[in-house]
């Protein structure tokens, strides 16, 4: 499951490929849409969630609010059914899908990141990123990208510092399941299912705020 981008995406992995999946692209409303997800993916796939033997969350980077739902969701169904649960980038999930789909390296994959930047990283193929992701304005990378084609929904935001925008826009959980499954029976560990921020939230404690104590 993933729901750092606005798109909320679940799908159940067999091991060898996908055999159910959703996704829906509201970036209001991540709380509300993944459990429903999650039993429509079990309900077509004719399984229960007990037979789930590992639980793969993306990390983002990706906005507090929305990062966080998958992640809670998926520490409980980790702890709820005992099984592991291991994270993985989101922009690797989105380059291995361009991948799949044709994209040949190298290139680069950018997310909407809000204040008028975006997540980005840099690919040498669908499988293998170069450096760890970063958080920029798109002016401030455009020359360092220049002449590369970028994947995602920041491309597509900001064509004049990435003219060769690229497809697909949003993750998809099949893609980072997977990846995942790829990762894991070539016995590669994934990353801790911790949040991949980049910077602080938007929401902070004001300064210089009135304590009441009672008397």
């Amino acid at each position: 499951m993933d729901t750092a981008t606005p798109a909320v995406t679940v799908a159940l992995h067999d091991g060898t490929s996908v055999i159910a999946s959703s996704g829906q692209v509201d970036a209001r409303r991540h709380g509300e849409l993944l459990l429903p997800a999650v039993d429509r993916v079990l309900a077509e796939a004719g399984a229960k969630l007990d037979a789930v033997t590992d639980v793969v969350v993306g990390v983002g980077p990706g906005p507090y609010t929305g990062l966080r739902v998958g992640l809670v969701t998926a520490a409980t169904f980790g702890s709820a059914l005992s099984v592991p649960v291991h994270g993985l980038c989101t922009l690797d999930g989105l380059a291995y899908a361009a991948g799949q789909e044709g994209l040949e390296g190298p290139f680069a994959v950018a997310t909407d990141a809000r204040r008028k930047e975006v997540y980005w990283a840099r690919y040498e193929d669908g499988r293998t990123r170069v450096g760890e992701p970063a958080v920029d304005r798109p002016a401030d990378i455009a020359e360092a990208l220049a002449g590369l084609p970028v994947v995602g929904a920041g491309a597509v935001l900001y064509p004049d510092a990435f003219p060769d925008a690229r497809g697909p826009e949003h993750v998809a959980a099949g893609a980072l399941a997977a990846l995942a499954a790829e990762r894991l029976a070539a016995g590669r560990e994934l990353l801790p299912p911790q949040p991949l921020y980049l910077r602080r939230p938007d929401a902070q404690v004001p300064k210089n705020y009135k304590v009441v104590t009672p008397k």
